[in-house]
């Protein structure tokens, strides 16, 4: 199967047809490498706990799918590496990301969306990803990071270079690759000299302090990944949130009446449409079995959240968006030691971004043109969210 045609187009439908006719199927890669894509939620989830399928490259056969191709200085990070490694470098970063941390985070979470929606003004339409989803989690990451504000540039073009490349600019992901390494390379040099209160001043403290916890190389690899897994995700989760209650205005109507059940309508929301279709590619130890197909050691394995998200064998119905829905289980932040590092913060960044867009304006709907999916399989969002929005009636 072609990934490039209908996995983009049409997602749903065609994991439909493959958790039901070929749950575990032989597909063609983005870069047209071969791959293996697992479509059922027992299959997935146990998938994405087994020790035997390995992050490591390193266990890569020649000729499959390895997904994004960084430099060493960026390449060194949890999502390419197995235990003791990941649970050395996992260990070092968990503390800025409890749930106890990230409740201390929601008064400034807050306020960072309530200036976004200042600017916004009373009335008018606007795009949401770029004026809200986008700028939200930015602020939110670069400020537990500690990126001065006159370094927090345009992550949101090298992101969409690396995630969904324009095939009409071959060289672009390259160019964002170079620019990248660069600011990093920059923000490591000015930290140093200016240590602060921030996580990357405590991560380069560690490393200066005691090099065999922490490599020069793993070091920009972890302020890479958290900056962008911190606010690549984020992004789509709230911008994909907003979209998904545009389209089902009794549910919008209903969160708004009753804020209190947006928690747990967050879940919902992901388990309905979450920010990454896929998990990060997989590389068996030895021959594995799944769905009683046997998968070749160093073969990719691609394991569809989406799908799983959405199979009717674990999720009733699970086309139809149910606030009231038992979603315990649901994949769209991941499962087992690799479960998204950051999920707290981007829960909590989620349903800040609901409450406050909901209470500011009682008037929201969407506006032309019609919103469009980002072209990747890596990652499900929206290039932009066009609306309509009036405070009319609002105490604001």
């Amino acid at each position: 199967m072609d990934l490039q045609g209908e996995l983009i187009e049409h997602p749903h439908s065609v994991y439909d047809r493959l958790r039901d006719a070929a749950p575990v199927c032989r597909i063609t890669g983005t870069d047209g490498t071969p791959a293996w894509l697992v479509t059922r939620y027992d299959d997935v989830r146990a998938a994405l706990a087994d020790p035997r399928l390995s992050l490591d490259k390193s266990h890569a056969v020649e000729g499959g799918y390895r997904g994004l191709s960084l430099p060493p200085a960026l390449d060194a990070n949890l999502l390419n590496m197995d235990p003791p490694d990941h649970t050395r470098i996992r260990r070092l970063v968990s503390r800025a990301f409890t749930p106890r941390r990230t409740e201390q985070l929601r008064t400034p979470i807050r306020a960072t969306a309530d200036r976004l929606l200042d600017a916004l003004g009373p009335a008018g339409t606007a795009d949401l990803v770029a004026a809200y989803a986008a700028p939200l989690p930015i602020v939110v990451i670069c400020d537990l990071l500690g990126v001065p504000e006159d370094h927090r540039l345009d992550f949101r073009s090298w992101t969409d270079a690396l995630f969904a490349p324009d095939p009409n600019r071959p060289g672009a992901t390259k160019e964002s690759v170079v620019a990248i390494l660069g600011f990093f390379t920059e923000l490591m040099a000015h930290k140093r000299s200016r240590p602060a209160d921030d996580l990357l001043s405590d991560l380069i403290a560690v490393r200066d302090a005691d090099g065999d916890r922490l490599s020069e190389d793993e070091l920009m690899s972890l302020a890479f990944l958290i900056l962008f897994a911190g606010y690549e995700n984020t992004v789509q989760l709230i911008g994909n949130a907003i979209h998904t209650l545009l389209e089902h205005p009794e549910e919008l109507a209903r969160l708004r009446k009753d804020p209190s059940a947006i928690p747990a309508a967050v879940e919902e929301l992901a388990r309905y449409e979450g920010p990454a279709p896929l998990a990060i590619r997989r590389f068996p130890t030895e021959d594995v079995t799944i769905a009683g197909v046997t998968v070749p050691a160093g073969e990719t394995v691609l394991l569809s959240l989406a799908s799983a998200n959405r199979d009717p064998a674990r999720f009733a119905r699970p086309d139809l968006l149910d606030l009231d829905r038992d979603t315990s289980g649901h994949l769209a932040l991941g499962h087992g030691i690799h479960y998204c590092l950051g999920a707290p913060l981007a829960r909590a960044e989620t349903e800040i971004a609901l409450a406050a867009l909901l209470e500011r304006y009682p008037v929201l709907e969407a506006a032309s043109p019609a919103p469009r999916w980002r072209r990747s399989l890596r990652a499900r969002g929206l290039t932009e969210l066009p609306v309509r929005y009036d405070t009319a009636g609002s105490p604001h």
